[in-house]
């Protein structure tokens, strides 16, 4: 089945989640190692211009997750699922969201200020150009440390999401004993 039922996700639902928590683990993982290299070196530079090409794709793929998501219906939570989870549920899912959309965003927002100026080099075969950022009255730089410094809370944040997220599945499985875990590692009746 492609599309979700009220009871099961589809075929595109279960690849988006998987390709997109692999690229975005990776690429958290690959930022926390990035930030302790030294800036200007070649190697450095190479490094940042592939973290800067997952994030193009994980944004590309995100936005493709969320026509996806609202061009279709989500699998309902279990009846006997309590309402204040319901509700944990709901905003855990937008903060994830929110995270998928702020990280890369972010990324291409900092890059866009940077007085540097460096290019975005999608995987060495085009450039991506920089957002119109309009300059605050000479305040390129100070807009780039801002970006930075959001970027680099908001993957703190996202680890933590990420952690409870997958705390809360693993609760599904082991406490609960049903299937809400096992709907996104295949298809379900």
């Amino acid at each position: 089945m492609i599309r979700n039922t009220r009871s099961a996700y589809g075929y595109v639902t279960i690849y988006l989640h998987w390709t997109i928590a692999a690229l975005i683990i990776g690429m958290l993982g690959f930022g926390l190692y990035m930030v302790t290299l030294p800036i200007f070196e070649p190697a450095t530079y190479t490094l940042y211009q592939l973290h800067k090409s997952v994030g193009f794709v994980v944004l590309a793929l995100v936005a493709l997750r969320l026509l996806w998501k609202i061009t279709g219906i989500t699998p309902d939570l279990p009846d006997n699922t309590p309402r204040w989870e319901r509700i944990a549920a709901y905003l855990g899912h937008v903060s994830l969201y929110a995270l998928m959309l702020i990280m890369p965003l972010t990324g291409w927002l900092l890059v866009s200020t940077s007085p540097l100026g460096l290019p975005s080099v999608f995987f060495n075969l085009f450039e991506i150009p920089h957002l119109p950022v309009p300059e605050f009255l000479g305040q390129k730089a100070e807009m780039s440390e801002f970006f930075t410094e959001v970027h680099g809370w908001a993957a703190y944040a996202f680890i933590a999401v990420i952690l409870v997220h997958v705390g809360a599945a693993l609760k599904h499985y082991f406490i609960y004993k049903n299937k809400v875990l096992q709907r996104m590692l295949s298809l379900q009746d």
